[in-house]
């Protein structure tokens, strides 16, 4: 399947499980409807930054309010469109949406944009969680916090910390580095 460079900016779940369905790995970070939190608008400038993003939000009022909120904040961001007629649910009772359109369709809608990648990182497990002191360890609550911090990914719980560090593609110096940093105790200022 092809790989997608960019990480792309979905609406929810089902958006999601759709891309992934027609993509295999692909990278996505959800706005989880149309509220949009800082923290959500931070994660997609560190995105851009460390493999560029792709709007990619339902053809919708809900889905434009939220391009244009993202497209303020990353004015460099790809774009890319899915027309009204194509993300049609198939009941009548249901929204417009990503979720409901055909695999062409979003291969489609993402071809014009994405970049493909040969780069092949290697993935973080748990076990590399494990090695690190990020889970199973009295101070991985505040491990996680300090390197996430300093990784500028932000703090989540030891599941949600793995899949950014895979997400980002965090190179394993700078993981390494920002654990040995909390280790001898110069970023345990968190705030």
């Amino acid at each position: 399947m092809t790989k997608i460079k960019e990480i792309i900016v979905v609406e929810g779940k089902s958006d999601t499980n759709r891309l992934k369905d027609c993509f295999g790995d692909v990278d996505t970070i959800e706005t989880t409807g149309s509220a949009l939190d800082k923290e959500t608008v931070e994660q997609i400038k560190i995105a851009n930054e460390k493999r560029g993003v792709i709007i990619f939000t339902d053809p919708d009022f809900n889905g434009n309010r939220l391009r244009t909120i993202i497209q303020k904040a990353v004015p460099n961001a790809k774009q890319a469109f899915l027309p009204r007629d194509k993300a049609v649910p198939k009941h009548s009772d249901g929204s417009l949406g990503i979720e409901h359109a055909r695999d062409e369709d979003i291969k489609a809608a993402l071809q014009a944009v994405y970049t493909r990648t040969d780069h092949d990182f290697q993935k973080y497990d748990q076990d590399d969680m494990v090695d690190l002191g990020l889970v199973g360890d009295p101070d991985s609550h505040q491990r996680r916090l300090a390197v996430g911090a300093e990784l500028k990914i932000g703090y989540t719980n030891a599941k949600q910390f793995l899949n950014r560090l895979n997400m980002f593609q965090v190179v394993p110096s700078d993981l390494v580095a920002a654990v040995k940093n909390f280790d001898e105790g110069s970023t345990h200022d968190t705030n």
